[in-house]
């Protein structure tokens, strides 16, 4: 069943054209990754989805609905690259705030479980800005979880992650999915999705190139059975 659907999203910079009438659909129970080199257009694109950028022409529905209806809205969670947390409030604090924001009940034990599972229920009371990177990301990761979102955009979820962390979050990832959630992954590191999607939609220069599952794009451009999902990438856009 098709959550979200993109059409002819457009997004200028002055004169400079980021992303071009691009249109793509996403899934319910699917993994898609948004690929492309850096300055391709994916972090525009997904700022625009979610209107932290105005776009300039284009419009996207959610379960044939429009976004721009706040109640279609909440079914959202953004994890941007860089962990947008606040330095002087605390990790607890940050997921109860969270929970206020979407009026959620109960949320203490879900909260708590999470923060157990990447390994930072002891550093709770902590403020952030003493944390590590990857401590800040696991935050910005458990905080796009806790009221429980039927479609996620995460932009480069992995930079900062230890191994483990990497892993538990795929392990999470894999989980929704099974949940009938809808996910979308921007990353040029593909390496960290190749065993991570059910369809890839390849960017440049603001455009979309390829759109399809792996073995589409492998049959598309002749490649062999044990191709992997970098070597698909590059033939298709260098």
């Amino acid at each position: 069943m098709v959550s979200m659907e993109v059409k002819n999203l457009t997004k200028n910079y002055g004169k400079e054209r980021a992303v071009s009438e691009i249109s793509f659909s996403l899934n319910a129970g699917e993994i898609t990754v948004l690929a492309g080199p850096n300055g391709a257009g994916k972090t525009t694109t997904i700022k625009c989805i979610l209107s932290l950028l105005r776009k300039d022409e284009g419009e996207v529905f959610i379960c044939g609905k429009s976004i721009k209806e706040k109640s279609i809205r909440e079914k959202l969670a953004y994890m941007p690259e860089t962990p947008d947390i606040y330095p002087y409030l605390t990790v607890w604090e940050h997921l109860k705030f969270i929970a206020l924001a979407y009026k959620l009940d109960s949320w203490e034990e879900k909260a708590q479980e999470m923060l157990n599972i990447f390994g930072i229920w002891d550093k709770k009371d902590q403020i952030s800005k003493n944390l590590s990177k990857g401590m800040k990301q696991k935050v910005s990761i458990c905080m796009g979880l806790l009221h429980n979102p039927d479609i996620f955009l995460i932009d480069e979820p992995f930079v900062g992650l230890d191994p483990k962390g990497i892993k538990d979050f795929k392990d999470i990832l894999n989980m929704l999915r099974k949940q009938g959630k809808t996910i979308l992954i921007s990353t040029h590191i593909l390496s960290s999705v190749e065993e991570l999607n059910d369809k890839i939609i390849i960017m440049k220069k603001g455009k979309i190139i390829a759109n399809g599952s792996k073995q589409q794009l492998k049959d598309k451009i002749g490649g062999e059975e044990n191709m992997s999902l970098e070597d698909i990438f590059l033939k298709i856009s260098v």
